[in-house]
């Protein structure tokens, strides 16, 4: 494969980082950028690049969670190879997930870090794994997890290529941002924007919809396609308006959603309501019920009593079947949220980017507290840690069900 063929799809603004990379300048590689800046792509055209000129290596790409790699970073790599024109000499397998070189043997493994032991356990066939990519690492619980990943497969060998592509979390206390920032001497950060990609890439729609939002929210422009962490602590929503929601205002809702998180004691049942305004990405919960110690008989009394009919579409934590099969026969249309790999972290992440999140803390002042409270949970050296918390977010979760398949939608 020449260097020119390479050139005519390896974005510009990655063309000295694959020379550094051809030459070993570095052991570690940083790649971070927003939306569309190519970052995962360039990866992807050089492992397999890697691989070709040295014999006897081999590669592992991880994810945090193993069930999203075959949609996502393993169709990256066999969109890579195509792209290099070198399908005829690649085979792909998806059980387990692997690309062989036909040539040589030579394989590019594909793993969740979410089974730590299969990590441990993996073999090269020969030779040894010289590369690794780790995409979407803020996903990681920290540096910590990824350097024991590294202890293990870093042997054996006497050079070694690690990758690191993600989008910068917003908060700028996030591991992986800070992680970004220490120096050392074997590590090579990169980080591009979209408007370093050729606009042809991307396509119209795509510029499209950054300008808007850069019109419209530009704080959250900042941070979806520049890869800026404005978030300022460890605040896990800064998008919150606090106002009143009048009668008036609510006769006028047409997309209303209605979610519910099953709860007893200590835990509370929590119901709201919300519109959605799609035009202006705004999320406006204008109600609220919470309730303990009541059965459900009991709180679907409450709801009665609240005007909610058969008519109201409520959506449910699916982790209770039974209690969403006794509402059904109490005759509401109440279904099971769907849940799957990553799904608190998708509904999350969509609730983070809506250029408002509006709540009425006269109506809903459980709810305002949850959201405004709500922090990333700090490790012992007061660094943020990766994730989403699961304590005092009753109300955020029942609003998560109500809204699924709206960032089902959009954010998958």
């Amino acid at each position: 494969m020449s260097e020119t063929r390479l050139s005519t799809v390896l974005g510009s603004a990655y063309h000295a980082f694959a020379r550094d990379v051809f030459q070993h300048g570095h052991t570690h590689y940083d790649l971070s950028g927003g939306r569309g800046s190519l970052k995962s792509s360039a990866v992807s055209l050089l492992v397999p690049l890697l691989l070709a000129i040295n014999p006897g290596t081999h590669a592992l790409v991880l994810r945090k969670v193993g069930n999203t790699i075959r949609d996502s970073v393993f169709s990256q790599y066999i969109w890579a190879i195509d792209c290099l024109g070198m399908g005829a000499y690649w085979e792909s397998k998806v059980s387990p997930l692997e690309l062989t070189y036909k040539p040589t043997g030579q394989k590019i493994l594909f793993r969740g870090a979410d089974d730590p032991m299969k990590i441990k356990s993996i073999k090269a066939p020969f030779g040894y794994i010289a590369v690794t990519h780790f995409e979407e690492k803020d996903q990681f619980a920290g540096r910590a997890e990824i350097r024991n990943i590294l202890q293990s497969t870093m042997r054996g060998g006497s050079k070694f290529w690690n990758f690191e592509s993600y989008n910068p979390p917003i908060s700028r206390d996030n591991w992986a941002n800070i992680d970004s920032q220490e120096e050392r001497a074997d590590r090579l950060c990169v980080k591009t924007t979209y408007l370093q990609a050729p606009p042809e890439w991307l396509g119209e729609q795509f510029l499209i919809e950054a300008e808007h939002l850069k019109e419209t929210n530009e704080r959250a422009y900042r941070h979806e396609y520049l890869g800026e962490p404005t978030g300022t602590g460890g605040n896990v929503f800064e998008n919150i308006v606090e106002r009143e929601i009048t009668d008036e205002e609510i006769a006028t809702f047409d997309r209303i959603y209605n979610g519910l998180d099953w709860g007893y004691y200590p835990d509370p049942w929590a119901f709201n309501r919300m519109q959605y305004d799609a035009g202006q990405r705004r999320l406006i919960i204008f109600d609220e019920l919470l309730a303990q110690k009541k059965g459900n008989r009991e709180t679907a009394d409450m709801l009665t009593e609240h005007g909610i009919t058969p008519a109201d579409r409520i959506t449910a934590d699916s982790a209770e079947p039974k209690s969403v099969s006794d509402y059904r026969a109490y005759g509401f249309d109440c279904r099971g949220a769907i849940k799957g790999p990553n799904s608190v972290n998708y509904s999350m992440k969509w609730l983070q980017s809506l250029n408002e999140i509006v709540i009425d803390r006269r109506r809903c002042p459980h709810t305002y507290q949850e959201f405004v409270a709500y922090e990333y949970e700090r490790n012992k050296d007061g660094e943020i840690i990766s994730g989403y918390p699961d304590v005092n977010n009753h109300n955020i979760d029942a609003i998560r069900y109500a809204t699924e398949h709206i960032w089902r939608r959009r954010g998958q």
